[in-house]
């Protein structure tokens, strides 16, 4: 199943103006409280709503991929084709009180182990610092996911362009 095909099945993807997407911030019950927001050129979080974590794949899974972006959590879900008992997450690029506790609530789930997906750049290290010594401090295992580009979604960009090149060529 496509990536978008399962996020509109369950229910965290929309369609917003001018070929934007909308990514769903949900709550352990599985509430909305905001949307990420990406358009061609913008992004953004839907104003008065609440950053808590995008969340798309096994929502009982306990290998947790955590991301900035919705974009890159998708990115990373293509990537690894779905790989099971995996929930692919975003903060939105922010780290709320509710995203800390969304996230301690999920990691306290019996086996669960983090992944630090966050991007290759200063920003994405400190952010994969935060991710570790939460793990740390919750006695959870984790590991730290490099993309090979600034981010997933390049990666998965090109990925796609040598893929591209493969056909023309052959």
């Amino acid at each position: 199943m496509s990536v978008i095909r399962l996020g509109v099945k369950q229910d965290v993807l929309r369609e917003g103006p001018f070929g934007s997407m909308w990514a769903a911030h949900t709550d352990s019950a599985g509430i909305v409280t905001g949307w990420e927001e990406r358009g061609p050129d913008w992004r953004g979080f839907a104003t008065g709503g609440n950053k808590v974590l995008f969340r798309l794949g096994a929502v009982d899974g306990l290998r947790l991929c955590v991301t900035e972006a919705a974009i890159d959590a998708m990115s990373l879900a293509a990537i690894e084709g779905f790989r099971e008992g995996t929930l692919y997450l975003s903060t939105g690029g922010g780290w709320s009180p509710k995203t800390e506790a969304a996230l301690r609530h999920l990691l306290s789930l019996p086996s669960a182990r983090l992944i630090a997906a966050t991007d290759a750049d200063p920003q994405g290290e400190i952010f994969a610092e935060q991710l570790r010594a939460l793990c740390e401090e919750m006695d959870r295992d984790w590991i730290r996911l490099r993309p090979s580009a600034d981010d997933w979604n390049e990666v998965l960009k090109e990925k796609e362009r040598r893929r591209d090149r493969k056909k023309r060529a052959d």
